[in-house]
């Protein structure tokens, strides 16, 4: 057990959303004073106090949390039921299980690795996949299984089909850290677990590929990276996280991506350490973030 998970022991996260309305959050402390938790952090937001939509997280502690957790989620479930509420109770000191796919860059792979190692991130990495092999053993250097899964030609079935294989019932979400293939429908509903990932453009502009030379020959003066769950549009699922680097006239294409580089690492990570702390609620194709 990392420093962070034994940080926090006896620690649970109640996400909750749905129709705004008097009462909520009366209910939902109420249901935690009853269930011997002690409240530790509070987030709400409302997009409208009449008619909108209200969301929650709130972290409590409960001793002996794990042998409870069942009793407290039955009551979660009951209390909630009245005000048509979708929510979600996790165990905060079970870190997430995350798969990275990955190709030829490295620079996020790596970034996601050592900030895992230095226990920054509140996850365990089963293995990294990737469809080049020029990352292996910077991978196995940090302990982390490494699986090649070549991935060429337009049918990409038998590469998806390994995939699956691998992480089927191994991981609670997958990253892709640079991972350059466009995953398919079939793919991502066989996979039934979030999916991440760092587009190198400040998007919606510069959609597809070559977004640095498109912001280069457009003369841009900031560029962006942007990290979002993946949906069947491309480049067009909730966006987690956003940042941008200023530019000027002098940085070359060369440049821009390099500088690039640096913002594409900081918006991975916090959008992977915000999924895996459950600061994230998806609302269609909005994200509310606790960060």
């Amino acid at each position: 057990m990392t420093l962070h998970t034994e940080s926090l022991r006896d620690h649970a996260c109640l996400t909750v959303h749905g129709p705004d309305q008097a009462g909520l959050v009366a209910a939902v402390t109420a249901l935690i004073t009853r269930n011997k938790g002690n409240i530790v952090s509070l987030d709400q937001y409302s997009s409208d106090p009449e008619g909108g939509d209200f969301f929650q997280r709130v972290v409590f502690h409960r001793p002996d949390l794990q042998a409870a957790l069942p009793d407290i989620q039955d009551d979660v479930a009951k209390t909630l039921k009245p005000y048509g509420m979708e929510h979600r109770l996790t165990d905060q000191s079970i870190p997430k299980r995350m798969a990275i796919l990955a190709s030829t860059s490295d620079h996020c792979l790596l970034e996601l690795l050592w900030r895992h190692r230095r226990g920054e991130l509140p996850v365990t990495i089963p293995m990294v996949i990737s469809n080049h092999t020029n990352t292996a053993e910077d991978v196995r250097s940090f302990g982390i299984p490494f699986f090649h899964v070549p991935s060429q030609g337009p049918d990409k079935s038998a590469a998806e089909a390994r995939i699956v294989e691998l992480l089927a019932g191994n991981v609670d979400f997958v990253v892709l850290a640079r991972y350059m293939q466009i995953l398919s429908d079939s793919f991502l509903e066989k996979v039934g677990v979030p999916v991440i990932n760092i587009h190198h453009s400040f998007l919606p502009a510069f959609i597809g590929a070559a977004p640095y030379r498109k912001a280069w020959e457009r003369g841009v003066k900031l560029i962006g990276a942007t990290s979002h769950y993946v949906t069947k549009d491309l480049d067009e699922g909730p966006i987690i996280e956003q940042d941008v680097a200023r530019v000027t006239h002098a940085h070359t294409a060369a440049d821009l991506q390099a500088r690039g580089a640096y913002v594409e690492r900081a918006v991975l990570s916090r959008a992977v350490q915000w999924h895996a702390e459950d600061r994230v609620i998806r609302h269609g194709n909005h994200t509310i973030v606790f960060a």
